[in-house]
C-alpha cells in the first residue's frame, strides 16, 4: 500500500472526503445492522451535498480542527482515506465526524487522526456521538472519554396520543443569544455559529416562557435534530411538538439515561425503544435536559 500522510483538510479535499465518508459509514451500518432493521442504503446525492456543505462550514469557522489522511497516486494526485473533523466553541471541543476507509483500518491511521483532533482541543472538555465500532470505542476510552450508552425511539407516531401543546412559538435569529446562554448552562459552551447554520437549514421552535427557556431544531423529516431546555417539562413539550411535525416513520435519537424524560414521551406516542452507540464526554457531565445533535453536539 502507498504511504499515508495526515495533514490539515483543504477545501479541494471535500469531494474525496465525502466519498470516503459515505463508503465508511455504509460499511459500518451494514456491519452493525440488526436482523430486524432495514438494509442500509447508500447516501443520496442530496445528503452528499449536505455533507460537503457542512464540512465547508467547519473549515470556514475552525479549520485547525479539520484533518485528513491521504495517499498519493503515481501522478501525484491524493485520495482521502480517512478524516477527523473537530471544532472548538469557546471552552468546549467536539468531534463532528471521524472515519477511516475499511480497506485502511488496522494500520494506526485512525489514531493519528484522533491525536491531531485532540491536540486541537488543547485540554478543553469534549463531547461527541460515537458508534459501536470496537476499535474506535477503545481509542476513545484510552483518550479519557467516558462512554454513555445511547437509546433511540423509532416508529410511526400514534396521532391520537398527541396532546395540545401550549407555550411554544417559532424561533428566529433574535433568539440565538439566549439560546447560547442556555447552552452554556447545560453543555459548558454555546453553539455560537452553529446556531446560524442550523437556523438556515431547519425549523426552530422555542419556549415562550423566559423562566423555563428551551428550543428544538426540527429537520426536513420532522425529526428533532437538537433539543435543549431548562427543565424536563419544557423539553417534553418541545419533543411533543416535534412528534406532531413527523411524517410516517420517525426517529428520536441521542437519548442518554439522564434524559429518560424523552422515553416517556416516545412510549406515550407508541414508539419503540432501541439502542445506538454512545455519547462520549470528557471533563464534563452528560448534558440534560438535552438531545444532542450528531453533527453539532
Amino acid at each position: 500500500m502507498h504511504p499515508v500522510h495526515v495533514r490539515p483538510m483543504r477545501e479541494d479535499d471535500l469531494g474525496s472526503a465525502e466519498r470516503t465518508s459515505a463508503a465508511t459509514f455504509l460499511d459500518a451500518d451494514r456491519t452493525t445492522r440488526r436482523v430486524s432493521y432495514p438494509e442500509p442504503q447508500p447516501r443520496t446525492p442530496a445528503a452528499s451535498k449536505q455533507w460537503i456543505d457542512r464540512m465547508r462550514f467547519y473549515l470556514d469557522v475552525d479549520p485547525e480542527g479539520c484533518w485528513v489522511a491521504v495517499t498519493e497516486g503515481p501522478g501525484g494526485e491524493e485520495d482521502v482515506v480517512g478524516f477527523a473533523v473537530s471544532q472548538n466553541r469557546g471552552p468546549l471541543w467536539y468531534l463532528a465526524t471521524y472515519g477511516v476507509l475499511p480497506s485502511h483500518q488496522g494500520r494506526g491511521i485512525g489514531k493519528r487522526l484522533i491525536d491531531a483532533a485532540l491536540r486541537h482541543a488543547d485540554g478543553r472538555p469534549g463531547i461527541f456521538s460515537a458508534s459501536v465500532h470496537p476499535g474506535a470505542t477503545r481509542r476513545y476510552r484510552l483518550a479519557g472519554f467516558a462512554l454513555h450508552p445511547q437509546m433511540h425511539m423509532v416508529g410511526t407516531v400514534d396521532r391520537s396520543t398527541l396532546p395540545a401543546v401550549r407555550g411554544l412559538r417559532e424561533g428566529t435569529a433574535d433568539d440565538l443569544a439566549w439560546m447560547d446562554r442556555l447552552d452554556r448552562r447545560i453543555r459548558v459552551a454555546g453553539h455560537g455559529p452553529d446556531h446560524g447554520y442550523m437556523l438556515n437549514a431547519m425549523r426552530l421552535v422555542v419556549s415562550r416562557d423566559i423562566a423555563t427557556p428551551g428550543y428544538v431544531y426540527i429537520d426536513e423529516h420532522g425529526q428533532a435534530s437538537l433539543l435543549a431546555a431548562a427543565d424536563p417539562a419544557t423539553a417534553q413539550k418541545l419533543l411533543w411538538e416535534t412528534l406532531a411535525s413527523s411524517r410516517g416513520h420517525t426517529l428520536v435519537n441521542c437519548i442518554t439515561t439522564p434524559n429518560d424524560w424523552a422515553l416517556d414521551v416516545g412510549l406515550a406516542a407508541r414508539l419503540d425503544i432501541g439502542q445506538e452507540g454512545y455519547i462520549a464526554v470528557r471533563g464534563m457531565p452528560v448534558p440534560r435536559p438535552y438531545l444532542a445533535s450528531g453533527k453539532f453536539l
